[in-house]
């Protein structure tokens, strides 16, 4: 298991990781939201990053893709320097709350989007950009819907379309914020099966999620933070009550019902075995 204390130095030419952080320090005026947060991820893991609300989970992945300047450390995806590099094999997905959903743009438009990394300046999207995106609507089950709105979808919907958009471009990295927010147990199921697919493509997928009851079942590593990576390994070593405490303190709780085991919101770290 990797702590944030822990410093390497970066891995750089066939055995980099995908992607490899070291002391990573961001800060919204006088407030620090993340602290010397370094981290390695190799290929074709699936991780879940769970924290508090403003434990810095989105700050993270904004970050790692170079969305945000970092006061101190620095960033390697694929070996090379995020400042050094393309975004081309790279996808993040905000949350739903950042987007305009009443944007005029139709759902096919939003998939095809995923093409544009790959199109050279001033290139307009081919035959074969289109028909990629069709594929991507496909896989994810919304073929139907390609004509319509993006704000007139479901939330489950909405979220499985930005996943199409991450396949569409072919991603070899992606990262997805709170996507299993705001939808039903059925789109919830399909996200899954569809992660779990690029997994075993050898893709990396960083998931920040609240619904820590999943992690087990469908996570093969988990990063927990707040403000500072806490801990960061396989999910059986990270994902214990120990860990849990530290990352939410008071917040959360263990209940036992017969044989089913659940997290929940609590007053104190007591109720852990």
């Amino acid at each position: 298991m990797l702590v944030a204390e822990r410093r390497l130095d970066p891995v750089v030419g066939a055995e980099a990781p995908i992607v490899a952080a070291r002391g990573v320090r961001v800060t919204y005026g006088d407030r620090v939201v993340l602290e010397d947060a370094s981290l390695d991820v190799p290929a074709g893991q699936l991780v879940a990053v769970v924290g508090p609300n403003g434990a810095g989970k989105s700050t993270l992945f904004k970050a790692l893709v170079g969305l945000t300047p970092l006061d101190a450390g620095e960033v390697w995806l694929f070996g090379r320097l995020t400042s050094e590099r393309g975004r081309a094999d790279v996808s993040y997905v905000a949350q739903r709350g950042e987007i305009d959903w009443r944007f005029p743009v139709r759902v096919e438009d939003v998939v095809l989007m995923g093409r544009y990394p790959h199109l050279g300046w001033g290139r307009r999207p081919s035959s074969e950009d289109r028909d990629r995106a069709q594929t991507a609507l496909e896989r994810v089950g919304l073929a139907n819907v390609g004509k319509r709105q993006i704000g007139q979808l479901s939330g489950g919907q909405q979220q499985r379309v930005f996943l199409a958009r991450s396949l569409a471009q072919d991603a070899r990295l992606l990262l997805l914020d709170e996507p299993f927010s705001g939808i039903d147990v059925v789109a919830e199921q399909i996200i899954f099966e569809i992660l779990a697919q690029l997994q075993g493509e050898g893709r990396t997928v960083l998931v920040a999620t609240h619904d820590l009851n999943t992690v087990m079942t469908h996570f093969s590593s988990v990063i927990a933070l707040n403000h500072r990576i806490i801990a960061y390994g396989a999910t059986a070593d990270v994902f214990t009550a120990e860990v849990l405490c530290q990352v939410y303190g008071g917040q959360l709780m263990l209940l036992r019902v017969g044989q089913e085991t659940t997290l929940a919101v609590g007053d104190g770290c007591g109720h852990f075995g």
